[in-house]
């Protein structure tokens, strides 16, 4: 920890070295030097933005309006409006994957955090919105390793350290104001190579870390927005190149009771809980429609149902997409036409800067269209304060070099991945090792020294890495042998070091496991067994070993480890995901029992022969036995699994036990719908009849550390609906984090929102709640709930 530490204040040292002498930023527009402009309305902060906007777009020729709608805008210099590129990204810290974000200078690097199916696997919503807004928060003491008390950040949250970060890079010039993230598609299919990038494949947990992570970046100043987040991809994207198939071409066949329960799902929490800024519509077709040209889905369902307050966006060249590739339209005019129409208002590219003006000159859009457009783009320029003079003035002006990389920021991020990552096994139990027992260690794999691995895809350049190598040597005298060159691992050659070293040491650590080489964007895996000869590696390492043999894995995706599971010669398994910078630290301060692992799995880990005679292109969310279909997810899916959704081990042990629960809930009908009869259909209630307002199922439930270290765990509250075709067999309603001191108690409360959570959706896509009996299951523990209708709400005990 102590290099961890010097190299932490060696970077703030640098950067506040570097701040003195950093150039601010001239304004975006409205310069309080510009006599020109600065009187006009559009640059009055004491006028209503809408008011600002129109005076704006009154102002604007047809060619200037044009130049607007594509990411790399156009300056307007007789108003005083500089360029802007609105393509940043930041899906678990600042990026440079998009143009409007460059490292080098003052700025050389910011804290990367977990891969986000690493951080979801925390299941702790507060950490999420941290990661994204920072404040000061508790960490009394660097030397201290682990303070519990910084389980839960109370007074920090992770997407508010992104978001201070790109303001401080904004304020020095090297980055935007508007980031694309996060990716809250649903991680339907195993091989998606994409997966990584989001938080799994439960549509609840995806929404809850949807609307964390925006406000975190958001912040919370009224309508004022720090930088403005965008959730992508709107909407069923989760395929990227697969047996010939890729984004570009896939049509995505799916059902509106799908589309409704599954897919839509974390965009509508995004929307509606996390008041985002900005949606991204995708590449495939829906349903034979580009999403970037359906006015169902973008007009109907994003802004009007949702209300999106803010734009919507298209993945980078979906237009020309749509027009060159799925050959959607006719001409390129038409293509730009259908986009705006539909409700599109900024597109990812040239397109609509080639192709809107002469749209318009052959009468198939009218100015007004991209009136429409533009208020939506300008508005959030407005609400980010980018026409309100100087920067240096504004209410995050003052944040700069010094407040990137700070030891605060990338211990965060060191907690982050401590908390999401899981263990799978841990026979006897092995775990965790002792000082005194396992003094050297034999660390083994292609991925025992890796840095930019542990950061996975959409990553910028870190603050600084400790490798697995490097943590596990803070704690004991290591040998190190790669075992195979990379994780291909197409051959032998480097076996025999590696099984000598096994035979030399107290105990041997594997890490293994994938990177964008077997999975990334454009890059969907073929299967889900370990590449190459890494199982041949980890079986003979296994037999030679002095010691225990424990298997550390990194990936996005699950992997079938089923023959490491069964195996009695390993002791222990371990899933780091991708840890982020400080992911060395934070997997051997878990092997050496510093920290008390406490992730779940935020997927479900499947056998290799899931996947056998299983299309990717079959988007089916629910089993057909006359078709041999196995259904996706946990939801739907009931066969053999390695590991489960929501698996994960710890070195102490919880028991639950509800406290207090009601038996019966009425749930009150609105009248305005008629007779009850009409209102009831099929033993089920359409959630627009119900009055839902304030509609809750409140769970007590006591959780008791009956084990002999204190751990955080996490409450998992599933609920098993009334038997019926609508229902999945059990879907996540609710979660919980909570630390408790070994032999202690803690009461958690637990609010479930009937209409949201305990309602299933049928076959024509309505939603409805069913009436009957639901079980509520809490671990081992089950709990059963009757809900009836009623003109008057009544909760009985």
């Amino acid at each position: 920890m102590a290099s961890t530490i010097a190299f932490f204040f060696l970077g703030l040292i640098l950067l506040s070295a570097s701040s003195s002498g950093l150039a601010a930023r001239e304004p975006f527009a409205c310069d309080p030097k510009d006599a020109t402009t600065r009187t006009l309305p559009f640059c009055q902060v004491s006028l209503p933005i809408p008011q600002r906007v129109n005076d704006l777009i009154g102002r604007l020729s047809l060619q200037e309006k044009v130049k607007l709608l594509i990411s790399g805008a156009a300056a307007v210099p007789r108003l005083g409006i500089k360029g802007y590129e609105w393509w940043s990204e930041a899906l678990h810290g600042v990026s440079n994957v998009g143009p409007g974000t460059k490292f080098g200078g003052d700025f050389p690097g910011a804290t990367s955090f977990p891969q986000v199916i690493t951080t979801a696997s925390s299941f702790n919503a507060t950490l999420w919105e941290a990661i994204g807004r920072a404040k000061k928060y508790l960490l009394p003491a660097l030397n201290i390793i682990h303070p519990l008390a910084v389980i839960f950040l109370k007074e920090t949250d992770m997407a508010q350290v992104v978001s201070d970060e790109a303001r401080a890079m904004y304020n020095g010039g090297t980055a935007g104001l508007t980031y694309w993230s996060p990716n809250v598609n649903i991680f339907r299919d195993p091989r998606w190579g994409r997966g990584q990038e989001t938080p799994g494949e439960d549509p609840v947990l995806s929404g809850k870390y949807a609307a964390s992570y925006v406000r975190g970046l958001q912040g919370s100043d009224g309508d004022r927005l720090k930088v403005a987040a965008s959730c992508k991809h709107f909407t069923a994207y989760d395929l990227d190149n697969w047996n010939g198939v890729d984004r570009f071409h896939f049509n995505a066949k799916v059902s509106k009771q799908d589309i409704e329960d599954t897919f839509d799902v974390p965009f509508r929490m995004c929307v509606m809980e996390g008041k985002v800024a900005s949606v991204m519509c995708s590449y495939n077709q829906v349903n034979g429609v580009p999403t970037c040209a359906d006015p169902n889905i973008l007009k109907r369902t994003i802004r009007g149902e949702w209300r999106l307050n803010g734009y919507i966006v298209s993945d980078c060249d979906s237009v020309g997409v749509y027009y060159d590739t799925q050959h959607f339209t006719s001409t390129p005019e038409e293509a730009a036409a259908d986009a705006i129409r539909a409700g599109l208002d900024l597109d990812c590219g040239p397109f609509l800067g080639l192709h809107t003006e002469s749209a318009v000159q052959r009468g198939l859009l009218s100015e007004i269209d991209i009136n429409n457009a533009l208020v939506n783009t300008l508005t959030v320029q407005m609400r980010l304060g980018m026409f309100d003079g100087e920067p240096s003035s504004q209410p995050y002006g003052h944040l700069g070099p010094k407040d990137v990389c700070t030891p605060d920021h990338q211990e965060l991020a060191l907690e982050a991945a401590r908390q999401g990552i899981v263990l799978l096994k841990n026979q006897g139990p092995s775990l965790p090792l002792s000082h005194i027992r396992h003094r050297t260690v034999a660390v083994i794999g292609p991925n025992s020294d890796v840095t930019v691995t542990m950061i996975g895809n959409y990553a910028g350049i870190a603050c600084g890495y400790t490798t697995p190598l490097q943590g596990i040597g803070r704690y004991a005298r290591t040998i190190h042998q790669q075992g195979c060159k990379d994780v291909a691992c197409a051959d032998d050659q480097l076996f025999g070091a590696a099984i000598d070293a096994s035979r030399q040491a107290d105990a041997t650590i594997l890490v293994m496991g994938l990177d964008q080489s077997i999975e990334a964007e454009a890059l969907d895996r073929a299967g889900l067994l370990l590449p190459g000869r890494q199982q041949e590696l980890v079986s003979k390492v296994s037999m030679a070993s002095k010691g225990p043999t424990i298997l550390v894995l990194m990936s996005g995706g699950p992997i079938d480890v089923a023959f490491a599971k069964n195996d009695p010669r390993i002791a222990a398994i371990i899933w780091a995901g991708y840890p982020g910078q400080a992911g060395g630290t934070a997997i051997a301060d878990i092997l050496f029992g510093t920290s008390n692992p406490g992730g779940k799995l935020p997927m479900t880990w499947y056998p290799q022969e899931y996947i056998t005679n299983l299309p990717m292109t079959e988007m089916a969310m629910r089993p057909s036995q006359s078709k041999r279909y196995p259904g996706r997810t946990y939801r739907f899916y009931k066969g053999p699994v390695v590991y489960p959704f929501g698996h994960g081990m710890s070195y102490t042990n919880f028991v639950h036990t509800v406290a207090n629960a009601p038996t019966v809930v009425a749930v009150p009908l609105d009248g305005r719908h008629g007779s009850i009869n009409a209102t009831i259909s099929g033993k089920a209630i359409k959630v627009t009849h119900a009055k839902c307002n304030r509609l809750t199922l409140g769970v007590q439930v006591d959780v008791k550390n009956v084990g002999s270290k204190d751990g955080a765990h996490t409450l998992l509250v599933f609920s098993t609906p009334p038997a019926g075709h609508w229902a999945p067999h059990k879907q996540l309603v609710a979660f919980e984090k909570v630390h408790v001191p070994a032999g202690a108690q803690q009461r958690v409360g637990i609010n479930i929102h009937v209409c949201k959570y305990l309602s299933v959706v049928d076959r024509s896509g309505t939603r409805r709640i069913p009436l009957g009996e639901h079980n509520i299951h809490i671990g081992g523990t089950k709990h059963s709930v009757s809900l009836h209708a009623a003109t008057l709400g009544v909760i009985k005990s």
